[in-house]
């Protein structure tokens, strides 16, 4: 590790963030044109989806480490109220903010009718309980990425749950490899859970699809897409942290041989995933994003990145460590600033209308410069100064001079 980060963590969350904007980026080109046949682009169009199962794996391996270290040295489980205090420092504010300012865009600027549903759909996110209906899947208008904040949240929850059930166990059973494989019983639930959800939860029919809308493309995820789904990914995640906890001791270029396997597996996979000519990637039940393979890959590669000799290092450089510090920022802000800048600049940047090579490519650089400005002062105004008031909060509670980073 270097300056207490895990090494590798900080790619992949650069990799998630990046692939999800330039998904959103190509999904604006005509298939009819040039860009058409730019390989790249179709690529991110087809597939850019699967940034979100790279977060969600990535979250359930951070935050399960603490559970895992206390797990393994028979110390009691840590604090629910630190872990919830610093999950709503890292994620309330800026999603909070970027929630109530996209509302009040999609109604100024772009047309949305101020109606009971709209409220609801406002509330459910504001709750972050958006996640459970097709009409609240997506909060807002305008900016459709924040659907996955509620998932986020829900497995935020279900994770102490896990692991209460584990330390319960442990006690009896003991901790160490023994504990890793009753963690698969989690994700087996949860797999469970999605199944039952998927056969008996009913979805209205009526205008389903993407041509009718947020509501009705909610319509076609749910009910594949649902918090049992997600968690599945994110428990993933979270074995993958238990084998890193293990492996922490170690450093040595076999771990490099590893983790070079895992993100060679991961590009096959999403490679292999053109061909179904589907970005969803619908996998195992109905679990999107390839699932279980392509998350196995991600969490493979975040388990064994940390103990590499070389590649943690290259890969978590100056650039990509910036980039995931104003992630969250990037994904929350980046479909408004499209947005505007196709209402106030460039209409042909709508979806499947950019023809011209040249100017998508201005357009898609004016959008990412946007982008990464806004993010950046996101993290530098409003998350950050959050993040170290909750630290700060921490600290006097608990007498600590040194608190594991709220971020993580």
């Amino acid at each position: 590790m270097t300056d207490n980060r895990l090494l590798g963590a900080d790619f992949v969350r650069a990799a998630a963030c990046l692939t999800v904007l330039f998904h959103h980026l190509a999904q604006r080109m005509s298939w009819q044109d040039h860009l058409g046949g730019i390989e790249w682009f179709r690529i991110f169009a087809q597939i850019g989806t699967f940034g979100v199962a790279m977060f969600f794996v990535l979250s359930g391996f951070l935050l399960s480490r603490p559970f895992w270290q206390a797990l393994d040295r028979a110390e009691p489980a840590p604090s629910l109220r630190v872990y919830a205090m610093r999950r709503a420092a890292r994620i309330l504010p800026g999603f909070w903010l970027a929630l109530i300012v996209t509302f009040v865009l999609s109604i100024t600027v772009f047309g949305a009718v101020l109606d009971g549903q709209l409220l609801l759909r406002l509330v459910a996110g504001i709750f972050a309980v958006a996640d459970w209906h097709w009409v609240t899947l997506f909060p807002v208008e305008v900016n459709g990425p924040l659907w996955s904040i509620s998932f986020e949240v829900t497995s935020y929850l279900l994770l102490p749950l896990g692991f209460a059930a584990l330390f319960l166990v442990g006690r009896w059973s003991g901790q160490g490899w023994q504990s890793r494989l009753l963690w698969l019983g989690a994700i087996a639930l949860a797999l469970l859970a999605h199944w039952l959800f998927t056969r008996y939860y009913r979805v209205d029919m009526h205008q389903r699809g993407w041509d009718y809308g947020l509501i009705g493309g909610a319509k076609y995820w749910m009910p594949r897409f649902n918090p049992f789904a997600y968690f599945a990914m994110f428990a993933v995640g979270a074995l993958a942290g238990g084998l890193q906890v293990r492996w922490a001791k170690y450093r040595h270029v076999l771990f490099d041989l590893m983790a070079l396997a895992a993100f060679a597996w991961g590009i096959s996979l999403m490679n292999d995933q053109l061909a179904a000519k589907t970005a969803d990637g619908w996998g195992w039940l109905g679990v999107p994003y390839g699932f279980p393979w392509f998350v196995l890959a991600v969490g493979l590669f975040l388990s064994s990145a940390p103990s590499s000799a070389l590649l943690g290092s290259a890969l978590d450089n100056p650039v990509t460590r910036y980039i995931a510090k104003i992630s969250f920022g990037i994904y929350i802000w980046h479909y408004p600033v499209l947005e505007l800048v196709r209402v106030y600049w460039d209409p042909q940047i709508d979806h499947g209308q950019a023809s011209d090579p040249i100017r998508f490519a201005v357009t898609c650089t004016i959008i990412t410069l946007l982008t990464f400005t806004v993010a950046h002062l996101s993290y530098h105004l409003v998350e950050n100064p959050v993040i170290q008031w909750a630290r700060g909060k921490e600290r006097r509670r608990t007498g600590s001079t040194t608190v594991a980073a709220a971020a993580e």
